[in-house]
């Protein structure tokens, strides 16, 4: 078991190395040639810049029982048939239950952007975005380390 975590604009890199060191998890964050990223714990794979490229390389490693960090809808509909568990920044856990209904919604606004409307935007994050990820994770690390996988 592994913590994959797409890493390009996450805003809790921090808390998941310290929570994953607590929990002895390894940790895999994927990020384009765009960014730079040297935390001393984790392994870093960096990849091409183009379209979906850390997207594509993220999930190529992804396996069963394995945790995915990503505030990218489509990333975690990849994995979750693959197994996985899946989160964003936020705390909020992707099922297989509440995936369909956030894919429709970012389809529904993109096609709203696209006919020239407005959607708004993500609100300013908060510590209380960041506390109630960290225990999101930190319960997901725990139950995921419980069943063994």
């Amino acid at each position: 078991m592994k913590i994959l975590v797409d890493a390009d604009a996450c805003p809790v890199k921090n808390i998941i190395i310290r929570v994953a060191k607590e929990y002895r998890l390894p940790v895999i964050m994927f990020i384009d040639t765009s960014h730079v990223l040297s935390d001393g714990y984790s392994e870093v794979i960096t990849v091409d810049k183009s379209a979906d490229s850390v997207d594509i390389a993220l999930i190529n490693k992804t396996s069963k029982g394995d945790i995915v960090v990503t505030q990218d809808y489509g990333v975690a509909a990849l994995a979750l048939p693959k197994g996985a568990y899946t989160l964003n920044q936020n705390g909020l856990i992707y099922t297989q239950d509440n995936i369909d209904k956030l894919l429709f919604e970012r389809f529904m606004s993109a096609k709203v952007r696209r006919a020239g409307g407005r959607t708004s935007g993500p609100r300013k994050r908060t510590k209380d975005d960041d506390d109630r990820f960290e225990r999101a994770f930190r319960n997901l690390c725990s139950t995921v380390k419980a069943q063994g996988n």
